[in-house]
């Protein structure tokens, strides 16, 4: 039910208090305005702290005055059917002659068809009066609302943008205010004269400084692309496919938003690396749940928190949320030893996870699936889950090409990939970059340019983690070939690699 269709209702039903919260004052008293007119037909007062009644009342002494401002409403027009719109009235609630004056005139208003309103950016009414209010929710703007928003604004300002811009644009926007749409238009407009792939940037980084009032979630800066992750060709192209969700083409296709992924598989293969490189190629804010914050000593702060990381995420959507090594948090042995709390937060979360209408693209890793509840990886939460092995062969040359191009964008032709892949068997992406790192600093430090033969000495020196935890990890090799889990890469050649 829409926020209109839902306050149609309860002042024909007679509600005599309604409570809305939202950051969009304007707009909410733009669409009561239109409803009122359309179909409501009833006089509207606003009351603010400064100016007071709005067409004015009689008396000035309502401006500045709160108590006096609610007095005036049992004698103002009692049988004309009215609605008053209150601002800035929240601070107020909490003072006491207040609060009985509204109880005082509750039986009142229950005779009179008349509905006080007020709105306010967080629900904040004192405890005594909770249950006398109904509380509404006025959503951000839609999708369609943004559309139109941003088309308004192009025509106004004269200019001219491809359909891909200006899909991106609209999905950039969502979860913020239309105010503060146009005013990031704006800004973009006087910086660059134009609306173009810096104007998404600019919507980024809003949304980057609302993350700032929490501690649970982190905004990360990302600089990685999916073409510089080696290997891994299976679960790029499922990504790309997905790409393809912004587009006004796959809306109207009915294409459903897709929920996110759950990426298992053994330490340094590029788990985060990937989560990071979505955010980047989809022109989306990442946002990382520090989920160690999430649990908090104070009996019910974690439950709060959980319900708060959900909140900021969906208002921050399109977004994509990570959630790091989710084992550690989420795991069954937790929830014996805290009192139920883990259990109630992971069941907050699961509940979020399927019932999710929003779009936020949840990337979940973990280094073990064997700890995890198994409502978290069923079907249902994630869109897929997938394995990411190490590396095979093919895959390794893939990494060192990736890795010797970011340092040698001139020479990096000149080593032998297929000599160093060859090598590196038990070796993960993270540590094959550390193996060329390694190599330019004993290079550097004799004077001199690092060769293949530099690397080859950094293999012999190293022992990778597969080699330290080889049957943990052959366990879990055995389990994600056993079908049960798809496979981050197609590369046939590595079932016989190693």
């Amino acid at each position: 039910m829409s926020f209109e269709e839902e306050l149609l209702l309860l002042v024909k039903a007679k509600s005599p208090l309604v409570y809305v919260v939202s950051f969009e004052e304007e707009r909410v008293e733009y669409v009561i305005r239109k409803l009122v007119i359309s179909k409501l037909k009833r006089v509207i007062y606003c009351w603010d702290f400064i100016n007071g009644f709005n067409p004015t009342i009689l008396n000035e002494a309502y401006r500045r005055n709160p108590f006096e401002a609610l007095s005036k409403i049992r004698n103002l027009y009692t049988q004309v059917p009215s609605l008053i719109i209150f601002k800035d009235y929240s601070n107020f609630l909490s003072d006491l002659s207040i609060s009985r004056e509204i109880k005082n005139l509750l039986p009142l208003l229950r005779t009179q068809p008349k509905t006080l309103l007020f709105i306010h950016n967080e629900s904040t009414a004192p405890r005594e009066l909770i249950d006398k209010f109904v509380f509404l929710e006025f959503s951000l703007p839609t999708v369609n609302e943004i559309q139109k928003e941003i088309g308004r604004l192009v025509d106004q300002l004269g200019q001219k943008i491809t359909v891909e811009l200006f899909d991106l644009l609209v999905n950039s926007c969502r979860g913020l205010p239309l105010e503060k749409i146009r005013h990031l238009v704006a800004k973009a407009i006087a910086c660059n004269k134009q609306l173009n792939i810096s104007t998404v940037n600019f919507i980024i980084e809003e949304k980057r400084r609302c993350i700032s009032r929490t501690e649970i979630l982190e905004f990360w800066q990302s600089s990685e692309h999916l073409n510089d992750i080696g290997g891994l060709e299976g679960l790029k192209s499922w990504l790309n496919k997905r790409r393809l969700h912004f587009s006004e083409a796959a809306r109207n296709y009915g294409l459903p938003v897709p929920r996110g992924i759950l990426l298992v598989g053994v330490q340094g293969t590029g788990k985060s690396m990937t989560a990071k490189a979505i955010a980047n190629d989809w022109l989306l804010p990442l946002l990382r749940l520090d989920s160690g914050r999430l649990f908090g000593g104070v009996v019910g702060e974690s439950e709060r928190r959980i319900r708060e990381m959900i909140e900021i995420a969906e208002s921050l959507s399109p977004c994509v949320l990570w959630i790091d090594e989710i084992e550690k948090s989420f795991s069954n042995s937790n929830q014996f030893s805290d009192s139920g709390t883990t259990s109630r937060v992971i069941s907050t979360l699961l509940t979020w996870l399927s019932e999710k209408k929003s779009f936020v693209f949840v990337v979940a890793t973990a280094n073990t699936i064997e700890s995890l509840q198994l409502e978290l990886i069923r079907k249902g939460r994630f869109d897929e889950i997938f394995f990411l092995d190490l590396p095979s062969r093919n895959e390794r040359k893939s990494i060192f090409e990736v890795h010797l191009k970011q340092f040698r964008a001139e020479s990096w032709s000149f080593y032998d990939t297929i000599e160093l892949s060859r090598l590196t068997p038990f070796f993960s992406g993270a540590e094959i970059k550390q193996l060329i790192v390694e190599a330019m600093y004993q290079a550097f430090s004799e004077g001199r340019e690092f060769k293949t033969q530099d690397i080859i000495r950094e293999i012999d020196r190293c022992v990778p983690l597969a080699k330290l935890h080889q049957e943990a990890i052959q366990r879990l090799q055995s389990w994600a070939r056993s079908g049960r889990i798809r496979l981050g890469s197609i590369d046939t050649t590595q079932l016989n690699d190693m």
